[in-house]
């Protein structure tokens, strides 16, 4: 239901890509998906060489295409309904919490809580032929949990767009919401997801680890605390060493010309 294949990059430490792999039901979160996401997730945050995890779906039709309408139509009362929504929930914030960034790897429809899923990534790259919506109201539920992430991402009024209407929208029609970072060709998909994480591995990991959370504090503080908290950050990092040895190397280029 998860597939997890490890990249080893030597002494840059290891890239990791995660795979929804439900493809006879859109990948759609069911409970033994969830269950497999959650460990993976796990075995991903105890990984001090981690420097970025990529997050896609099995085959070209679906990223994730959100939870199991069988699972939801079975459940009995509120206590069920609350601990299956839990668990989604669950599943996204393992994303948000993980110490490295996560790179949403979209084709095909992203739809409910995949949609939620690709909001808690860092990053999302989605190919043309891509679709997302919200369609719970469709099945007589509220949009919830990580569906808060949306008006941040896309703005408040295409945010209620998605989630009062349930309609699904094409990702050509729609580069500028700001879901995504790059709309690609299906051909460009995997070279542009590849530059991204180059991108990364090439950069300080302890920098990167530090902005990640920097970027959550900035999520949830005041600017002004914010501003502290980075100042903090910054004089913090001179611990671990990375910064004197890494402005070394620059200056180092620098004077060979390069």
């Amino acid at each position: 239901m998860i597939d997890l294949c490890i990249d080893e990059r030597g002494a840059a430490g290891r890239v990791a890509t995660v795979v929804i792999d439900n493809a006879a039901k859109l990948n759609c979160l069911s409970q033994p998906v969830r269950q497999a996401f959650l460990a993976a997730f796990d075995e991903l945050a105890r990984d001090d060489r981690l420097r970025a995890v990529v997050l896609t779906g099995a085959g070209e039709r679906a990223f994730a295409g959100g939870a199991d309408v069988r699972e939801l139509a079975a459940l009995a009362d509120e206590a069920q309904a609350r601990a299956f929504i839990t668990d989604i929930h669950r599943c996204c914030d393992a994303v948000r919490r993980l110490p490295v960034p996560v790179i949403a790897r979209i084709r095909g429809y992203v739809l409910g809580a995949g949609l939620e899923l690709a909001a808690a990534c860092d990053m999302r790259v989605a190919s043309l032929d891509s679709h997302f919506g919200m369609p719970e109201v469709k099945i007589g539920l509220p949009s919830v949990v990580e569906a808060a992430l949306l008006p941040q991402l896309i703005g408040w009024g295409r945010a209620r767009y998605l989630v009062l209407t349930g309609e699904t929208v094409a990702a050509a029609d729609a580069r500028d919401w700001g879901m995504f970072d790059f709309v690609v060709p299906p051909e460009a998909l995997d070279a542009t997801v590849a530059r991204m994480v180059d991108a990364i591995v090439e950069s300080g990991p302890c920098a990167v680890r530090d902005q990640k959370a920097l970027v959550s504090d900035w999520e949830r503080l005041p600017v002004d605390q914010a501003v502290q908290r980075g100042i903090e950050v910054l004089a913090a990092a001179w611990r671990s060493g990375e910064p004197q040895r890494m402005t070394a190397e620059r200056l180092a280029a620098m004077r060979r010309g390069k």
